[in-house]
């Protein structure tokens, strides 16, 4: 199933609680939480209870991803502000089979995300164990970044290994999603798109989201 997930790094702050309503009126199925620390990525943004606090505004699921670099400690305030999805990074300090417990222990369901230097290979023993993998294609920390296409061929090869495991695994992608290039991501066999700029910066974003709901159901190939 094809599925956007709006990148709120990128909404206006000031009305946060309209902007997520917005994505939600346009169709947005997952709402994508960007979580950094300043150690794990240069840059830091919101945390557990800005995440709790606006919960309330929207009943689309929360996709929070943590760009931090102990993850496992933080499990429990993210679960408690309403997470729905917890991806972390496999490059974080805190040991991935412990973490993944430790979501999927409070109800929560766990991902993995490999930056673009990461080869796809350190998500493989896990993917029994997973909802989601998330496929950066830009370096984690900041908005705006150009789509790295080279990421691609991680994408088809972790499709390939779900497909032959017979597994239900989503494959995210982040980074520069936009009109031109979900059609790539999503023929290489993604089917979860974060997209930030593209889509709170459209002057109409009820026809930028379907134009890349279409345009991603049209190129997905498993």
């Amino acid at each position: 199933m094809i599925k956007i997930s709006p990148s709120i790094l990128s909404c206006d702050y000031g009305k946060m609680a309209d902007e997520l309503k917005n994505m939600e009126n346009c169709g947005a199925e997952l709402m994508h939480i960007d979580v950094m620390d300043g150690h794990f990525v240069p840059n830091i943004t919101l945390g557990a209870p800005v995440c709790k606090c606006i919960k309330k505004y929207t009943s689309v699921p929360f996709d929070v991803h943590l760009m931090i670099s102990e993850p496992l400690k933080y499990v429990d305030d993210f679960a408690k502000a309403g997470a729905d999805i917890i991806c972390f990074h496999t490059e974080s300090d805190s040991d991935i089979s412990e973490t993944i417990e430790a979501i999927t222990s409070k109800g929560v369901q766990a991902a993995l995300a490999i930056k673009p230097k990461t080869p796809a290979e350190a998500v493989l023993p896990y993917l029994n164990k997973i909802s989601m993998v998330l496929v950066m294609t830009v370096e984690p920390g900041f908005g705006g970044q150009s789509f790295m296409e080279d990421m691609m061929p991680k994408v088809r090869f972790i499709r390939d290994e779900i497909k032959k495991r017979n597994l239900d695994v989503d494959i995210e992608v982040d980074g520069g999603i936009n009109k031109d290039t979900i059609s790539i991501a999503a023929k290489s066999g993604a089917n979860v798109f974060v997209s930030g700029s593209a889509l709170f910066g459209a002057a109409d974003r009820k026809k930028t989201m379907d134009d890349f709901k279409k345009k991603a159901n049209e190129a997905f190939t498993d």
